[in-house]
């Protein structure tokens, strides 16, 4: 499946009448995991990207050229729709423009710009958003840096955490007004906000985060097409990691980390070790 292919299948679920929630992915070897599970629709999230590059909180400490690079090793190795949270777009307008441009060679889906003010100024204690008329040029700039038609922008806001939800309404609709393709919420209480801002944007929505009492099918109703679940394949890897450092460093057997695992069999499939020997064997004797 080509780049094409994938951003057409991401316009579809956001076009469609579903709300899925994407794998949370960091590599290639986990995009093709989600893949084999069955997954078509995967997110890598700045915080993971810093977290699994840099070994980083989520600071903005990592470069537009280690992001792109990163979703290049999951595109090479999967076919999912990737869709990327790519932070403030690095910069300014012309930054955003790069950005795009970066995202959308390394095959990307879809990706988010977002309103908040970053990276932290000095002396900041809390979220603080860019003025509208910035975030609006830098939207424009997004759509204008698109060289495939069918690759999507979000419009990514925080503003219910910082102006409420009449003002997040006002901006939705801005931004909408820029042709990006949906807009980003994160911050959700009620669904009756993820309805207001779909209602005032005329736009797709996607959850970025929300209460687990409310459902998937709620938000289906309110206009939302795709609903984050957290990154816990990341988390869930760090403490398979350490478990398994700790057991070989205080002398535990490497027989006795069977169960707990994968096998050699699983290994292979994963790494595609049966298409290698086939080229081997076609190419290479």
């Amino acid at each position: 499946m080509n780049a094409t292919e994938q951003r057409q299948r991401m316009r579809a679920i956001l076009t469609g009448q579903q709300c899925l929630s994407p794998a949370s992915v960091y590599d290639g070897l986990s995009a093709r995991i989600a893949q084999d599970v069955g997954y078509t629709l995967g997110i890598l999230a700045g915080s993971v990207s810093s977290n699994s590059t840099l070994a980083s909180p989520d600071l903005i400490l990592l470069t537009l050229t280690e992001f792109a690079d990163q979703i290049r090793r999951i595109m090479r190795a999967s076919d999912i729709s990737l869709l990327v949270d790519a932070d403030h777009g690095y910069g300014n307008a012309l930054n955003v423009m790069r950005t795009v441009i970066e995202c959308e060679h390394a095959g990307v889906s879809a990706m988010s710009i977002e309103d908040t003010a970053l990276p932290l100024q000095f002396g900041q204690e809390k979220d603080t958003l860019i003025s509208l008329p910035e975030m609006v040029g830098k939207l424009k700039a997004a759509v204008a840096a698109r060289q495939d038609p069918t690759t999507v922008i979000a419009g990514r806001t925080a503003a219910l955490k910082v102006e409420g939800t009449e003002a997040t309404c006002a901006r939705a609709k801005a931004y909408a007004a820029c042709n990006v393709d949906c807009i980003f919420v994160v911050g959700v209480e009620t669904v009756e906000q993820v309805q207001a801002i779909h209602t005032a944007s005329g736009l797709p929505i996607i959850v970025g985060s929300a209460p687990a009492s409310i459902t998937r099918e709620q938000f289906q109703a309110a206009g939302a097409r795709v609903l984050l679940q957290g990154h816990q394949p990341l988390a869930a890897a760090v403490k398979a990691l350490r478990e398994v450092y700790t057991h070989l460093y205080s002398g535990g057997a490497p027989s006795q980390l069977k169960s707990s695992i994968a096998s050699n069999e699983e290994m292979d499939k994963m790494t595609h070790n049966a298409l290698h020997q086939q080229w081997i064997k076609s190419f290479m004797r």
